[in-house]
């Protein structure tokens, strides 16, 4: 029959079979076995992937399955003639590179009933024509990257008992047809962007046994006419924005095997008659923000393996009844408010693989019965009330990979039958009141990475079996009483990053081995008894970016070889016993942020070299005996900001002029040396200073001028040879004899005359000269007033368009008003309404047209989604005025004083508000060239529309920083959100917004000004406030992950509102903490749950 030509309804076997020819010739590549095969030589029915069968009493025959899955097929299906192979009644090409739309010519196959295209990279909209298979059963789309709406017309497919469209990028909403299709047995849309309610017709799918709309945008409630769907084993509506309650109907579905609500907003609590669905093996509830107790009922889910209800509000104890579900191999419960002991019937959780109660406030101590729990991998009580003992029965955790106790109030000592554990990864007991020796043997296994066992009470020898410890990550035994020598209990750990030793009686010598340890970035042995060299070995450690062994008995020089630590950013070597002089080589250090070399007993010059360590932000070499001259190549840490410290040594000569290049600067101490001549006046340009002592030197002459030198204290200059300035204790610097002031007086009194005479001069001339130019000049003014308009999306508005359609600025269209000006609305006669800020007339820039002018239309030129429009400007000399974007709602400021706008402003809405605002100014100070400072954030100036969205506003005090000048400028702002460097210097930088945006920030959070709170902060000595005594009470309690994103934000206000503008962050530094914040995630491995 090879090619023997058999024909059927005018379609031959010959034509199906050059028709699949074809599409092989236009496939960029297929598999091994479908390349030899498909040959024109050999029947199509002998070709694999080809089912062909017999028509019409054998007569002839006809392709009805291509089965190619995972076939190496690369190319596009719209090459294939569909018209060709009528009698298909199978395809599947799951699992290829199959690319491009998917053709609507696809309707031609009317017998097809089994579709699967699955794991493709298919393109475009789902077709309409796809709806023309009337005998489909089965329709598999999911894993290509599909877009468009899914069609109403697929509730045309009435046959089909298999619908998946799973991860694709398919959009809108879910068709209410898909009700019609009464046959459906598996409904699978998750993983899309799909959003709007769940359609109330999908109860009428009774077949139904497995819906899937995870990983959506979906809103609104669960439709508790789903509860009809009582075939239902597999729901999973997770990962969308689903609200209102769980439907108490829901124990109805009493065949369902999973249920999975996680990752919403739903309220209320667990509703009791989940106990009804006897068959449920998965419940996944997490991460919404349910509230009450655990139900008792729960209890009778025997045949539950997994119960994940982390990240809500649950409160009350855990009842005693969970311990008869026999099955339960994952409980998990983090990150509520539980309360209450631990039952000890959870003992009886024999297949219990993960049990996770950290983050909550449960007391009382861990039950002795829980030995018997061998299968568990995985135990975290962090962060809770419990005291007591660690049980020795815990030794029985053969299987054990993650122990977890730390911040709790455990006592006594570890047992000693922890050293049995040999399949430990993660260890961590940290923050306790444990005490005694540790296990000798607590490293027995091949597998511990993590051991954290900080701020305890533990003493004795460090545990022999760390020396052999490689497969250590991280090793924190700070804060603690251990003993024994360094060198001798400890190894080389080929993967070990991290190490701190800190605060402990070890003694011995640093081991040269340690430079064996290539991953090793952060090493911290201070505070010990460490005695001999630093040993030049630890150069050979290329990742080290921390090094601290301060607080010792370390003698001998600092090794040279300390500067081939390249990527070094903390190096702390103080209170020590170290002679030499600091090697030039540490100028090689080029990241170096901190360096404390103090009190030791270093002696010599201080290194020219040290000035190319420009990224330095604190400097201490202070209680040395160093000598010489401080090198004038320090004036080049222009971004030193905490610190200088270079007293209590025998340093000489004149101070560096250069000093003033340190503008960042905050603490500079040249006590107690022999520094000569007088304070330069450089010192007038470190704007940042708040604190110099410059005691018991050999300084002499008058004080520099600025700030900081009127309002210091005597203190700072004590015992010095001969300084003098305006300052209470310290001489005058003019108290000259009598006849010196005669002699100056007669010296002077011609170079005055002189003076007078000529200013005198040019008084006079200038005076005919202005009058003689008066008239023509108020004629030109006059004649100009046209010239002053306004530039919007109509074009050009005559400036008396402004005037009439405010009545001349009447204030009965005053809709606010600040510092700088008044804001009204303006109906213009086109019918368009805008904002009008009028500014106040201010001494900055008044005199400066040009400059206002070409600053303005730099600002008519933003274009930023969350930044009001500034249509234009007009600069008059009666008026100068903006005219902005006219925003409906009102300001931040508005709402948050209004407790119903309040409450509606929720945690999620509150979160995307400060996101706005800080995307807005990210693209004012780094988008915009040159930057523009906006010099006026307030929640006056944060305008919010009928949605709740912000747009950032009010202009008229930005400025342009432009390279080229020196950016002074008088003070503007609001009191209670400008920056505090504003009082003291007229510079202006970005770091002035950062501040502003710090204070607005924490008024979203608080809800109203924080003013008094920042006031308690300073003045108090109880710094012991939580998140939850500070929030908003006005708006739904955060849910836990609401509340670690607001911990973030907290985290992001407090380094904004530092008082040093420099150790502030940039915008866009502040937009990448807030955008990307840690969010903790339990998907894909019921081990890996937790990240340390």
């Amino acid at each position: 029959m090879a090619h023997a030509v058999h024909r059927h309804g005018g379609i031959s076997l010959r034509s199906q079979q050059m028709a699949l020819l074809h599409w092989k010739s236009t496939l960029q590549s297929t598999g091994p076995q479908m390349r030899s095969s498909w040959q024109a030589s050999t029947s199509p029915c002998n070709w694999t992937g080809i089912t062909c069968r017999a028509a019409h009493q054998a007569m002839s025959w006809v392709i009805t399955n291509i089965s190619l899955p995972d076939a190496g097929i690369h190319g596009q299906l719209g090459e294939l003639n569909f018209s060709s192979l009528p009698f298909l009644t199978y395809i599947d090409l799951s699992s290829n590179s199959v690319y491009g739309p998917i053709p609507s010519s696809i309707s031609s196959l009317s017998a097809l009933t089994y579709l699967d295209l699955q794991l493709n990279q298919l393109t475009g909209r789902m077709p309409d024509e796809i709806s023309e298979l009337q005998r489909l059963t089965m329709l598999d789309l999911s894993y290509n990257n599909l877009t468009g709406h899914i069609p109403a017309s697929v509730g045309n497919l009435t046959m089909i008992t298999e619908l998946s469209i799973h991860r694709n990028m398919v959009s809108g909403p879910i068709p209410k047809e898909i009700g019609m299709l009464a046959n459906l047995q598996l409904l699978q849309l998750s993983n899309n962007t799909l959003s709007g309610e769940i359609p109330t017709t999908l109860a009428n799918l009774t077949n139904l046994d497995t819906f899937y709309l995870d990983g959506n945008e979906l809103s609104g409630p669960v439709p508790p006419k789903l509860c009809k769907l009582t075939n239902l084993q597999y729901l999973a509506l997770g990962d969308n924005k689903l609200t209102g309650e769980i439907p108490t109907c829901i124990g109805n579905l009493t065949k369902m095997i999973k249920l999975y609500l996680f990752r919403n907003q739903i309220i209320g609590s667990i509703p009791p008659e989940i106990g009804n669905l006897a068959m449920l093996t998965d419940l996944v509830l997490n991460e919404n923000k349910l509230k009450g107790s655990l139900p008792t009922e729960l209890g009778n889910l025997t045949m539950l393996n997994n119960l994940f209800l982390h990240e809500n509000q649950i409160t009350g104890s855990i009842p005693p009844g969970l311990g008869i579900i026999s099955n339960l191999q994952n409980l998990i419960l983090h990150s509520n408010q539980i309360s209450g002991s631990i039952p000890g019937t959870l003992a009886n959780l024999t297949k219990l693989i993960a049990l996770d109660l950290s983050k909550n406030q449960i007391n009382g101590s861990i039950p002795q019965e829980f030995g018997n729990l061998v299968n568990l991998q995985l135990l975290s009580l962090e962060e809770n009330q419990i005291s007591g003992s660690i049980p020795k029965s815990l030794g029985n955790f053969q299987n054990m990979q993650n122990l977890n106790f730390r911040s709790n109030q455990l006592s006594n000592s570890l047992p000693q039958e922890f050293g049995n554990i040999t399949n430990m990864v993660e260890l961590d007991l940290a923050s306790n009141s444990l005490s005694g020796q540790l296990p000798a043997n607590i490293c027995a296994g091949t597998s511990l990475k993590l051991l954290f066992l900080s701020l305890n009470m533990f003493n004795g020898p460090v545990p022999r079996s760390l020396k052999t410890c490689t497969s250590l990550v991280r090793l924190f035994l700070d804060g603690n009483q251990l003993t024994g020598d360094i060198s001798k209990h400890f190894g080389v750990y080929p993967k070990l990053k991290k190490m701190s030793l800190m605060s402990n009686r070890l003694s011995g010598q640093i081991s040269p081995k340690w430079g064996a340890c290539p991953e090793l970035a952060i090493l911290n042995i201070a505070e010990n008894m460490i005695t001999g060299t630093i040993p030049p070995a630890l150069s050979k450690l290329p990742n080290l970016v921390e090094l601290k062994l301060s607080s010792n008995h370390v003698n001998g020089v600092i090794p040279p070889e300390i500067g081939n630590l390249i990527n070094l950013y903390s190096l702390n070597l103080s209170f020590n016993k170290l002679s030499g002089s600091i090697p030039s080589q540490l100028g090689n250090l080029r990241d170096l942020e901190y360096l404390d070399v103090s009190r030791n007993s270093l002696s010599g010059p201080i290194p020219e070299e040290l000035g190319r360590c420009t990224k330095l932000q604190l400097l201490r070499i202070n209680n040395n005996h160093f000598s010489g001259n401080l090198p004038a190549t320090i004036g080049n840490l222009a971004s030193i900001q905490i610190m200088l410290d270079v007293s209590n040594n025998k340093l000489d000569g004149l101070l560096p002029q250069d000093f003033g290049r340190m503008q960042m600067l905050v603490f500079l101490n040249l006590s107690h040396n022999q520094f000569t001549g007088r304070i330069p006046t450089s010192f007038a340009s470190m704007v940042s200073l708040s604190t110099l002592d410059a005691s018991y030197n050999n300084l002499e002459g008058p004080l520099p001028a600025g700030r900081l030198f009127q309002n210091a204290s005597a203190s700072w200059f004590l015992n010095n040879k001969g300084l003098c300035g305006n300052l209470s204790g310290l001489p005058s610097c003019y108290s000259a004899p009598g006849h010196n002031k005669r002699k100056l007086f007669r010296f002077l009194l011609p170079v005055v005359l002189v003076l007078g005479f000529a200013i005198l001069a040019t008084v006079v001339l200038g005076t005919v000269f202005i009058h003689n130019k008066r008239k023509p000049q108020e004629s030109t003014t006059a004649k100009g007033r046209d010239m002053f308009s306004v530039w919007n999306f109509d074009g050009r508005l005559a400036f008396e368009d402004i005037v009439r359609a405010t009545e001349d600025f009447d204030d009965k269209y005053i809709i606010g008003a600040g510092g700088y000006g008044k804001v009204y609305r303006a109906q213009l006669q086109d019918g368009q309404v805008v904002a009008v800020k009028k500014l106040h007339t201010t001494e900055e820039g008044l005199g400066d047209e040009k400059r206002f002018s070409c600053e303005m239309e730099i600002l008519t030129q933003i274009r930023q989604r969350s930044i009001v429009k500034l249509y234009g400007f007009c600069s008059h000399p009666e008026y100068r005025f903006l005219v902005y974007e006219y925003i409906e709602q009102g300001s931040l400021h508005m709402t948050l004083a209004d407790d119903e706008l309040a409450k509606a402003l929720d945690w999620q809405k509150r979160n995307i508000l400060i996101k706005d605002v800080a995307q807005a100014l990210c693209y004012l100070h780094h988008d915009c060239n040159p930057p523009i400072i906006h010099r006026d954030i307030t929640s006056n100036n944060i305008l919010l529309d009928t949605t709740l969205k912000a747009y950032v506003s009010d202009f008229g005090t930005a400025r342009i920083l432009r390279p080229d000048s020196s950016n002074w400028s008088a003070l503007a702002g609001t009191y209670g959100y400008i920056a505090p460097e504003l009082s003291y210097t007229s510079l202006v930088t970005e770091k002035c917004d950062v501040y502003s945006f710090g204070m607005v920030m924490l008024e979203v959070v608080i809800g109203k000004h924080p003013r008094d709170l920042l006031q308690h902060l300073t003045s108090s000595r109880d710094h012991n406030i939580t998140i939850k005594e500070i929030l908003d009470s006005r708006p739904l309690a955060p849910t836990t992950t609401e509340e670690e994103n607001i911990v973030s934000l907290i985290k992001v206000v407090f380094s904004c509102l530092k008082a040093s503008p420099q150790a502030r962050p940039t915008m866009q530094e502040d937009l990448h903490t807030i955008v990307a914040p840690w969010h903790y995630r339990l998907k894909k491995s019921l081990l890996g749950h937790r990240n340390t």
